[in-house]
């Protein structure tokens, strides 16, 4: 294992202080292990929490700031944040408004989410909470019961962000948030695998010609394995999967998103391919995002998600951001 840390079992730690050093619109509490904006909750104002295992940069503490995230909770390498530490986080960016649970689809993250909504409300805090399961690989995996939640969890972040900076109230950015993962599918492609720290070794063995179709972003399993392709192929594979499950038309936001190892030349070759299908089928990109949104450590892949918009959904992809690592629709 050749990676650049310090000990294995302070990789969250030394990296939270590395964000702490480098950006100074942020606050660290490295105590309780939660990042907020500085300057405190915007009295009146909705605040958008999430969070999951760390290696998944920039996901979620990449997104903290103005028009996206009021705080993330980091846990350990692939590991769920436990309840103390996203009732603190709740608490802390509550401004009276409320406060919105972003929670991708692993159990472990549902629970504790789930036990800090409940203990916040015993608190006096108003929580709503939204789970994320866009992707269509697989329906049940080593990490989840039901669709994993993955790309579009970007895409419910950055829009519902939007709106809240313009006062949505706590029910409308719930809807809001369903509304966009419910028309928002995605699919994953691995190459390699990725070392977990404390494990030490792969996390999975991939021959030199082969891929993982429909992998999670933690290595799991998807649907089967396959030959290496073209690119070309591949996005055709993912695209017809996504369509096979939510049909596209109309205009849409695609993000091809890089799984941490693999070059941004190779996801321009990816989207090319996207772009290729996409007309052939009728359908309008209207925004797009490519490069590194949600990973997993060093793996080597992509994953594809689209959104069917909406003109309600359109204007807030072009919302301004001022977050360590702004995911832009125009």
């Amino acid at each position: 294992m050749k990676k650049l840390i310090n000990a294995p079992d302070e990789v969250l730690v030394d990296a939270l202080a590395g964000v702490a050093a480098a950006h100074p619109s942020l606050v660290v509490n490295a105590e309780e292990r939660y990042i907020t904006r500085a300057g405190g909750p915007t009295p009146g104002k909705v605040s958008l929490v999430s969070g999951g295992g760390s290696g998944h940069e920039p996901l979620h503490g990449g997104y903290v700031g103005y028009g996206m995230l009021d705080a993330a909770c980091p846990g350990e390498v692939f590991t769920s944040p436990v309840p103390d530490q996203i009732l603190a986080a709740t608490k802390a960016v509550d401004g009276g408004a409320g406060v919105l649970h972003i929670v991708k689809n692993y159990t472990g993250d549902v629970l504790n989410f789930q036990m800090a909504a409940e203990l916040a409300a015993d608190d006096g805090v108003r929580v709503e909470s939204v789970l994320v399961n866009d992707d269509v690989a697989v329906e049940n995996s080593t990490w989840t019961a039901g669709r994993r939640g993955t790309g579009a969890t970007v895409f419910v972040e950055k829009i519902v962000g939007a709106a809240t900076e313009r006062g949505a109230d706590l029910a409308a950015a719930a809807a809001l948030a369903r509304e966009v993962n419910d028309r928002s599918r995605s699919f994953g492609v691995a190459l390699t695998s990725c070392t977990v720290p404390a494990a030490g070794k792969p996390g999975f063995e991939l021959a030199d010609d082969e891929i993982e179709l429909g992998v999670g972003i933690h290595g799991e399993p998807g649907r089967a394995r396959g030959p290496l392709a073209p690119a070309r192929d591949i996005a055709t594979l993912a695209l017809e999967a996504i369509h096979a499950d939510l049909p596209l038309s109309g205009d849409v936001l695609v993000m091809v998103n890089g799984m941490g190892g693999t070059p941004l030349i190779e996801l321009y070759v990816v989207f090319a391919g996207v772009a290729e299908w996409l007309a052939g089928h009728g359908v309008t990109i209207a925004r797009s995002l490519v490069g590194n949104y949600i990973t997993s450590l060093e793996m080597a892949g992509t994953s594809i998600t689209v959104c069917r918009l909406t003109p309600t959904l359109t204007q807030p992809c072009d919302s301004s951001v001022e977050t360590p690592a702004p995911p832009c629709g125009r």
